[in-house]
């Protein structure tokens, strides 16, 4: 990085935005966005994130288990990985009540604030909310 460049920022990316990366041929614009992201960014996930990209891409990609093996010591080599615990699940549940997020979002949401990112990459949450005046929900996908 030169002098005035600005680092990567810190953020969280949620299981869609990985699957438009990962498979192309679901739309592809939409994966030109999701790869530029995941690029351009200090990435944090959480075990539920790997979780649901690897089933999905099971069922809808058809990855060989080794290949499921390879992408799962990818993520853990590259990406900062939160574990869910029970601040996490206890965080969830108030996240929950005061702002209506299913049970999944609601989790990822309470290990990025865990985890002191910024911004959450998502398609599936309201993209104008800002969390806890900390963090605030992207839809990089528009």
């Amino acid at each position: 990085m030169s002098n005035g460049e600005q680092p990567p920022p810190l953020c969280f990316i949620d299981a869609n935005i990985w699957l438009y990366a990962f498979i192309e041929s679901q739309d592809r614009d939409k994966s030109a966005l999701a790869k530029q992201v995941i690029q351009n960014a200090e990435i944090v996930v959480s075990t539920q994130v790997i979780n649901e990209v690897c089933v999905n891409l099971i069922k809808k990609a058809k990855l060989s288990e080794p290949e499921i093996h390879n992408l799962i010591e990818s993520f853990y080599s590259k990406y900062t990985v939160a574990a869910i615990g029970l601040n996490i699940l206890l965080k969830a549940s108030q996240l929950r009540e005061r702002h209506q997020f299913s049970f999944w979002d609601s989790l990822v949401v309470a290990c990025a604030l865990a985890e002191e990112v910024t911004i959450l990459y998502s398609e599936d949450m309201d993209t104008s909310l800002v969390v806890e005046n900390k963090l605030k929900i992207v839809n990089p996908l528009i």
